[in-house]
């Protein structure tokens, strides 16, 4: 189940974000940032919109689908 939460702005400006490395340099990526008990993500082209926070477990539950092809609309 998600929930919507609201970042404060202190809360926002002490996320640290990075990218894949092999993200392109053109500015299409998600940015991953690790919260106490989350993981935040946010589209790299546009920092100041919205973040979406997720439990690590479901997370990791995704990035485990993604290495295993769930995505990949076959």
């Amino acid at each position: 189940m998600s929930r919507k939460i609201t970042l404060s702005e202190v809360e926002r400006a002490s996320l640290v974000w990075r990218k894949a490395r092999r993200s392109s340099v053109n500015g299409q990526c998600v940015e991953v940032a690790v919260m106490t008990g989350q993981v935040a993500l946010r589209d790299s082209k546009d920092p100041d919109g919205p973040i979406l926070v997720y439990p690590p477990a479901k997370f990791s539950a995704f990035l485990e689908d993604a290495r295993n092809g769930e995505f990949d609309g076959r």
